[in-house]
């Protein structure tokens, strides 16, 4: 039987995790390329917005070829539109569809996706059939022309994205693995019920962030509830991997902490904001890590991020702006330097104030 990519990477596994307003397009591309983590996750997109026309879940599933094993993260409370979505994802040549089981925040939760579905077991269970059986689907021959909920907009989108993939990704017997992004607990930590109950399904991948959702990001993330949950997994399945999330600060943690807590990988967050060399060890990094390089990155990134994005008729150049003053925080005069660059509009005015600081040559 062929293997899934998840299978075929080594281990420890060291992957970028994926983060609402943050791992778009230009992000990702930026941290393949000075980073290369062993895999990389989309924002998470909403099943419900995709089959009722958003336009914005295709912006989401905006990628490029270096940005592989790259894998969709979708959300959502409708197990039909998971599994139209997944025929979608297949389509547009994806490596693996995570479900996002883990998002605390209240416009998520609150609904019932995300973190949200931790209370509400058996639905995060119908979740996970339907995305695999919109895998089989589309192994079966199906395309997104048959997904009744899909705009014709959608289906015209999907197949000229499909028509630019290499030939291999276009193929419907491929194998497009299905994996699982959770929390340790609603209010408190559940992680042998819960786990097991997701185990059930045989994803790919369980990837547990160490908080709970009452949580969210504060506090600590608790690494023993990891290792409990990965005592489960490897007790009851040599199918699904246990990737482990929170707290990971650089490569040498990564390596120690899967080795400690027992995981077979780990997934770095918001220690790549402006650092994409959080993946490399200290001794590449350090030959890297430099005011001159993090600024040419900063310019970079802005390019890439007009590129991305410039067609969309509501584009803003705001959501760039955060990452610029994430690049700049450790430089000489930065609090200077960063109120100038949060009020640029283009990545022209980024390259100005780089030269007028002599952080970048002409």
């Amino acid at each position: 039987m062929e293997l899934s990519f998840w299978q075929k990477l080594n281990k420890p596994i060291i992957g970028l995790s994926p983060m609402d307003g943050v791992t778009d397009q230009p992000f990702r591309q930026i941290i393949k390329k000075h980073g290369n983590p062993d895999v990389i996750y989309t924002e998470f997109a909403t099943v419900e917005g995709f089959c009722r026309g958003v336009k914005k879940p295709l912006t989401d599933f905006l990628y490029d070829e270096t940005q592989r094993p790259i894998i969709a993260q979708i959300y959502g409370i409708t197990p039909d539109f998971f599994r139209q979505t997944a025929i979608a994802l297949c389509q547009l040549g994806f490596d693996g569809i995570d479900i996002n089981m883990g998002c605390p925040a209240k416009s998520v939760s609150q609904g019932g996706a995300g973190a949200g579905l931790i209370k509400t077991p058996k639905l995060a269970q119908e979740i996970i059939a339907a995305t695999k059986q919109g895998v089989e689907e589309w192994q079966n021959g199906q395309t997104v022309r048959d997904c009744p909920n899909l705009s014709n907009r959608i289906h015209i989108e999907i197949e000229a994205r499909q028509q630019k993939l290499p030939v291999e990704y276009q193929k419907h017997e491929r194998i497009v693995p299905v994996s699982v992004k959770t929390r340790i607990g609603y209010d408190m930590a559940i992680v042998h019920s819960w786990i097991s109950n997701i185990l059930e399904m045989e994803p790919a991948v369980i990837a547990l962030h160490g908080r709970t959702l009452r949580q969210g990001y504060s506090g600590l993330a608790s690494w023993e509830e990891i290792a409990k949950a990965a005592e489960v997994v490897h007790q009851n399945s040599n199918k699904t991997l246990i990737l482990g999330n929170g707290d990971i600060h650089n490569y040498e943690q990564a390596i120690e902490t899967t080795k400690k807590y027992g995981v077979d990988g780990i997934l770095i967050g918001r220690a790549t904001f402006g650092d994409p060399w959080v993946f490399l060890p200290e001794d590449e990094r350090e030959k890297l890590d430099t005011i001159y390089n993090r600024a040419a990155i900063a310019l970079e990134h802005s390019q890439l991020h007009e590129q991305a994005f410039h067609h969309d008729e509501t584009y803003r150049f705001l959501a760039m702006r955060k990452h610029l003053a994430w690049y700049i925080k450790s430089f000489p005069n930065a609090s200077d330097i960063r109120s100038e660059l949060v009020r640029t509009e283009n990545s022209e005015q980024v390259k100005q104030i780089l030269l007028k600081h002599q952080l970048i040559g002409v």
